[in-house]
Order: structure tokens, then sequence, then C-alpha cells
């Protein structure tokens, strides 16, 4: 099972600043959409069908976003994404997008999520299926903080 998911998109005009930039706060909605999009693909794990018949889905505890280089109007971008850590209640999820031949990296996010029974309102633990899925696909990094670990991609991508 693939531990990294990848997909690309097309920055679009309704999304862009006056410089022709992707504007900051849309970054974090092409991420989002890009890790439905591929949890579906990849895993079959449909988060729209699971809130709807079970009244379980996650919500966005955190955010952080580091932003490297500018993602321009009609620009294709190559999302990819990876589960960091888990626990029995919540996700944290790397996620980063680059130029399409993924040679240049404009931006990382780290998000968290907590996994949210929407009938009580609270924090739900993660099902034993939900969790055996998390073991297979973690792909934990080294770096323990963000900032540490936007370093080390800066310097990888300094390196090439």
């Amino acid at each position: 099972m693939k531990k990294i998911l990848n997909s690309i998109t097309k920055v679009r005009f309704q999304d862009c600043d006056p410089f022709n930039h992707l504007n900051n706060s849309k970054y974090i909605d092409y991420f989002i959409n890009a890790r439905e999009d591929q949890l579906l693909e990849n895993y079959n794990l449909n988060i729209f069908k699971m809130a709807n018949e079970e009244g379980l889905s996650w919500v966005v505890s955190s955010n952080q976003i580091c932003y490297l280089s500018p993602a321009f109007i009609m620009e294709s971008v190559l999302i990819d994404s990876q589960l960091i850590a888990y626990t029995s209640k919540s996700l944290m999820v790397e996620l980063r997008m680059w130029d399409e031949a993924q040679s240049k990296l404009k931006s990382i996010l780290w998000t968290s999520f907590v996994h949210y029974n929407l009938k009580t309102q609270r924090p739900e633990n993660h099902s034993a299926q939900l969790s055996k899925l998390f073991e297979d696909v973690i792909l934990p990094v080294e770096q323990p903080t963000f900032e540490d670990r936007r370093n080390y991609l800066i310097k990888q991508r300094n390196a090439h």
C-alpha cells in the first residue's frame, strides 16, 4: 500500500492574487482537496460517505504552513501527502506542493486532525479498521518539529 500519495492539479485564476500567485489562504484548500481525492483513490476511504452514514469524520485542530516559492496562475502543481503520526483520536499529515516535475518545492503543510463524532459532538476513537490502515500507511519523518522539518526540506532542496 502506498505511503506517499500524490496528485496533480492546476492553479486557477480565481484563487490567485494580483501578482498571479496562488493566494496564501488558498494553499490550504488545495492541500485538503488533494488529500481528500488521494484518500478515496488510493485507500477507498470516502470521508464524506463516512460522515453521512456513520456520523464520523475529522476536524482540523491545527495547521502549520510555510511558503517557499510561489505557485502561479494556470500552473500544474503536484501535491503529495503522507500520514506522519497518529493516536487513537488524531492524525498528523504532512503535505507538500511542488512544481509538476517535483523539482521545486513550493509549500509545506502539517495538519492535525481530530477524529470526531458528529452526533455527540465529541472526539471519538478510531475504529480497529482505521487504526489498521494507519498502521499500514504511516511514514514518520525524522524531524520532531515543523521548523526542523522545514529547514531539512530547504537544505535538501538547495542541495540539488
